[in-house]
C-alpha cells in the first residue's frame, strides 16, 4: 500500500530553468516544484511523454527510462546521450546557415528538408527557431507548418554550454521511441512515473494529440498503481478554454491527493495572439498523485 505523501520525504531539489528545446508545454520554470511532490525514495524514474525533458533534466534521477512516440524527438534525445558534439555540430550548420544567409529563406530551406524526411537534427534546430516556439503538425501527414520566429537563435557557443549541461544531467537514462503503454507496462513496485501527456483542450497541434486518448492512459495508470508503482500525472487544472473551465474525466478513487502548479502564461495562447503578453490566460496544471 502507498503511502499518502505527506507521511513520505518530499524530492527537493534546486530549479533548473536552463532548456534545451523549446516545445508546446514545456515546464523547464516549474519542473522542480512537480519534483517536490515526488517521493524522495524511490527505484527507476520513468518519463513515457518525454517531449522537452525539464522535468526529467532537473530530476536528474541516478536511472531513468525516457521515451516518446515522435522517433525525430527521440533521436535528438538519443544523440545528446551517446554523442553530444553531434548535437552541436547539427546546430551549428544550420545556425551558420541561418545568420549568414536570408533568414526566412534559410529557415523554410530547413524546414522543407525536415518535411521531406522527419530528422532530429533538422527539428532541434527549428524548435529553437520557429515562431513562439511552437512547433505544429498536421494530423493528416504530420506536417511542420510553423513560420520562422521573429527572435535571434541562441549562438552556437550558448546551444554547446546547454549540450554539455543536459548531457550530464541526463547520463542516467536510456531513451526509447515508444507507446506509453508499453514503457509504463515495465515499470515496478517502488519505481516512479511522471506522465505529460498532450492537454485535450489545449495542444492538439502536438505530434500524435489527435489520437491521444486519455481514458486509456487512466487506466494504464490504474493498473500501475495496482502494482505498487508511484505515478504523477500533469494535466490540466483550472485552465479556461475561452471562459470555460476544462472538465477531465479523472475516475474516484484513482488518485489519492491533488495540487496545482502554477505555470504562468498559456505558451499557445501566446502564439495565437501574436506574443503579446498575457495577464488573463495563465495556466495552473492539475498535479495528480497516485500516493
Amino acid at each position: 500500500m502507498q503511502k499518502l505523501l505527506f507521511e513520505q520525504e518530499r524530492n527537493m531539489v534546486q530549479p533548473f530553468k536552463t532548456q534545451l528545446l523549446k516545445w508546446i508545454g514545456n515546464k523547464q520554470r516549474f519542473a522542480h516544484e512537480i519534483v517536490s511532490y515526488f517521493p524522495a525514495h524511490f527505484k527507476t524514474y520513468y518519463e513515457p511523454f518525454l517531449g522537452s525533458g525539464a522535468v526529467l533534466a532537473t530530476l536528474a534521477p541516478r536511472r531513468a527510462v525516457a521515451s516518446d512516440l515522435f522517433p525525430p524527438l527521440i533521436e535528438i534525445w538519443q544523440t545528446l546521450h551517446k554523442s553530444p558534439e553531434t548535437l552541436k555540430k547539427w546546430y551549428t550548420d544550420r545556425w551558420n546557415t541561418l545568420v549568414n544567409g536570408n533568414k526566412i529563406r534559410e529557415y523554410e530551406r530547413i524546414k522543407a528538408s525536415y518535411n521531406k524526411s522527419p530528422n532530429g537534427a533538422d527539428l532541434l534546430f527549428l524548435c529553437r527557431t520557429c515562431y513562439g516556439g511552437v512547433v505544429r503538425f498536421r494530423k493528416e501527414d504530420g506536417y511542420m507548418s510553423t513560420p520562422c520566429g521573429i527572435h535571434h537563435p541562441i549562438s552556437p557557443k550558448e546551444f554547446s554550454k546547454r549540450v554539455d549541461m543536459w548531457h550530464s544531467r541526463t547520463s542516467g537514462a536510456s531513451f526509447h521511441t515508444a507507446d506509453y503503454r508499453d514503457m509504463m507496462g515495465n515499470a515496478k513496485a517502488g519505481d516512479i512515473i511522471y506522465c505529460d501527456p498532450p492537454y485535450m483542450h489545449s495542444q492538439g497541434i502536438l505530434y500524435g494529440a489527435q489520437d491521444f486518448d486519455l481514458c486509456e492512459l487512466l487506466d494504464m495508470i490504474a493498473q500501475c498503481k495496482k502494482k505498487g508503482v508511484f505515478v504523477a500525472l500533469s494535466i490540466d487544472g483550472k485552465k479556461k478554454s475561452g471562459k470555460q473551465v476544462c472538465e477531465l474525466p479523472i475516475p474516484y478513487g484513482l488518485f489519492e491527493q491533488e495540487v496545482y502548479v502554477n505555470c504562468g502564461a498559456s505558451m499557445l495562447k501566446r502564439f495565437q495572439m501574436e506574443g503579446k503578453i498575457l495577464y488573463d490566460h495563465h495556466v495552473s496544471d492539475r498535479l495528480l498523485l497516485t500516493y
